[in-house]
């Protein structure tokens, strides 16, 4: 009656039921082992990393969760095997008993239970055989009585086996929950570390991107001002032009005009809109002309465009001009600009420089090469200016 109270078939089902689920815990598990891995060998992959960690350990959660449905599924089949053991071990000491009692007065009664003389000591033969067929059904109770009480004492005796292997089984389980417990506060730990690590990396990639931004505003603010400073001194020295074409005759800043050769230049420049060459083989547009937000908080202007690119990548000329200044950028790197007439094209963030200042050089040649930083990227910033006034790249590159 106690083993019925849980059908077998069902206890079967919900137990290959949980081992099924365990099984595809475990794969998931696996998965997220392999995907952690190659996120640790990405520096970039931090917060990454920290939501396979907390995946992980909801799926190492699971898993604890099934072994403890296991074991309490387990927990009710042993106590229904102990029941039936004490069940069995009842009926078998009971029949036994039974049986010693029958045996016990059989022998007490040996010398005067002789078959031969009960048989003939009769009225009839009728009585006779009654009293054949009770000795013959009688020996056949005892024996299949003694049959029973072997066959009660084999089945407790598989029982006893069945309580073992119950036994061994939780063991194992246990066994189980204790390593993944285990797993799991050291994955908790190493949650908490990583969330740390995470909390200390986004600090300072906060610093480094202040401190990037803080370059490029001074890139830009010294651009500008040797922007200013070429036009300054083109002014001055087309007055002395036209001082010494006048004879001495003072002429005024604002009447100045620029060279025939100039002029020339600029309208060629100014001709060939939208279908200037890049200035380097490029991946991508890490930043677009204009004004923007960065992560760290505040706004910067971009007075031109920001191109990622391999290490080391080709620096070209966009048109013919002259190297009007070579100039060290904020970061340690280097920069040119190259004066095209009225125009002027800035390249900037270089690792190497190849010109000189006042060189002539023609459209696509070689200026340089892109710096590389130290974890093997490289971002290269050209600029555009008709005078002071900054323009956008894109609509002058085709």
């Amino acid at each position: 009656m106690l083993l019925a109270a849980v059908p077998p078939a069902a206890s079967a089902q919900s137990k290959k039921q949980l081992e099924s689920d365990k099984a595809k815990v475990e794969q998931e598990i696996k998965k997220l082992n392999n995907d952690l891995a190659k996120a640790k060998k990405n520096s970039k992959a931090g917060q990454q990393q920290l939501r396979l960690l907390e995946k992980k350990i909801a799926e190492r959660t699971k898993l604890i969760n099934n072994l403890n449905g296991q074991i309490n599924l387990l927990n009710i089949r042993m106590t229904q095997t102990e029941d039936s053991i004490a069940l069995m071990r009842g009926q078998v000491d009971s029949m036994k008993i039974e049986y010693g009692k029958v045996v016990r007065a059989l022998y007490r009664e040996r010398g005067s239970l002789d078959r031969l003389s009960m048989m003939l000591d009769t009225k009839n033969y009728n009585y006779a055989y009654l009293r054949t067929k009770y000795f013959r059904d009688y020996s056949r109770y005892r024996r299949r009585q003694a049959m029973a009480i072997r066959q009660k004492e084999r089945e407790l005796n598989d029982a006893g086996l069945e309580l073992k292997r119950q036994q061994r089984e939780q063991q194992g389980l246990l066994e189980q929950q204790q390593r993944q417990k285990a797993e799991l506060a050291h994955e908790q730990k190493a949650q908490q570390k990583s969330l740390k690590d995470s909390k200390q990396k986004e600090k300072k990639l906060q610093n480094q991107i202040a401190q990037k931004e803080k370059q490029k505003r001074e890139l830009q603010q010294q651009i500008q001002r040797i922007i200013n400073e070429e036009i300054a001194k083109a002014r001055s020295a087309q007055n002395k032009e036209v001082a010494a074409g006048s004879k001495g005759k003072t002429v005024s800043s604002t009447t100045t005009a620029p060279s025939t050769a100039e002029v020339a230049l600029s309208n060629d420049f100014a001709s060939n809109k939208g279908r200037l060459p890049w200035p380097v083989s490029y991946k991508k547009v890490s930043r677009e002309y204009g004004r923007y937000t960065h992560s760290s908080g505040g706004q910067n202007m971009n007075n031109g465009i920001d191109l990622l690119c391999d290490g080391g990548a080709a620096v070209k000329s966009v048109f013919n001009g002259t190297v009007t200044r070579v100039f060290t950028c904020p970061n340690g790197t280097k920069g040119i600009i190259v004066r095209h007439g009225e125009y002027m094209t800035v390249y900037a963030n270089m690792g190497t420089v190849t010109v000189s200042e006042g060189k002539k050089v023609t459209t696509g040649q070689n200026l340089g090469t892109v710096y590389t930083n130290s974890d093997g990227s490289a971002e290269f910033s050209f600029q555009l200016w008709k005078s002071t006034s900054s323009q956008n790249p894109r609509t002058w590159l085709r």
